[in-house]
């Protein structure tokens, strides 16, 4: 084996670690983010708001877009990734808001 396949070993084994290391951060950000969405479908459910907000959506996208562009990330990208995290984000809002309301239909 030669010296520098040993150094390239090395750096993947680095940059393998810095992966696993960011992967972590990412699950434990979404894991933040989601209980915060969960207050959020919660307080709709409690005030009769749809569990959608369109407007909103449009502007989160406008805006991720331009962070990703300014961190040299596709847009594309950012854009896939925020409206898959939106549609479960709805999900879970449209869940909340179905146990929120059945509690009321059932004493009716």
């Amino acid at each position: 084996m030669s010296s520098e396949s040993d150094t390239a070993r090395v750096r993947l084994l680095e940059l393998r670690a810095s992966i696993d290391n960011l992967d972590a951060a990412l699950i434990h950000v979404l894991a933040e983010r989601f209980r915060c969405t969960k207050a959020v479908g919660k307080l709709k459910a409690e005030n009769n708001m749809p569990a959608a907000d369109p407007a909103r959506e449009q502007e989160q996208i406008s805006r991720l877009r331009r962070l990703a562009d300014e961190a040299n990330l596709d847009p594309d990208f950012a854009e896939k990734i925020l409206t898959f995290i939106a549609r479960e984000v709805i999900r879970h809002h449209e869940a909340i808001a179905v146990k929120h309301t059945a509690p009321l239909e059932q004493k009716v």
